[in-house]
């Protein structure tokens, strides 16, 4: 039995030092702070915009109505056919 082997083990399970408590800071100073970018605060007000503004707008819906009841809305045969084939190019284009 080697002696000088017990040496080094009863260092390694030795109890070291403990240090003094080191004081706390104090928090009460630290503040969490959050800042946005300009183009963060103007996609904001935009999107307060759009919250705010109506989704159908009645004085055309009116105006449109009262020309159909009357008879004298009318549509054009081309202006109708160029929409038309415009949204179905649209369309053909996501599938």
């Amino acid at each position: 039995m080697r002696i000088e082997a017990y040496s080094q083990v009863q260092q390694v399970y030795s109890n070291s030092k403990v240090g003094k408590a080191q004081p706390s800071k104090k928090t009460n100073d630290i503040r969490d702070t959050v800042s946005f970018s300009s183009i963060g605060k103007d996609f904001q007000i935009a999107k307060q915009a759009v919250g705010a503004a109506p989704d159908v707008r009645e004085d055309v819906v009116a105006r449109l109505k009262a020309a159909i009841k009357d008879g004298t809305y009318d549509v054009s045969g081309e202006d109708f056919a160029e929409k038309l084939l415009a949204k179905y190019e649209e369309s053909e284009g996501l599938i």
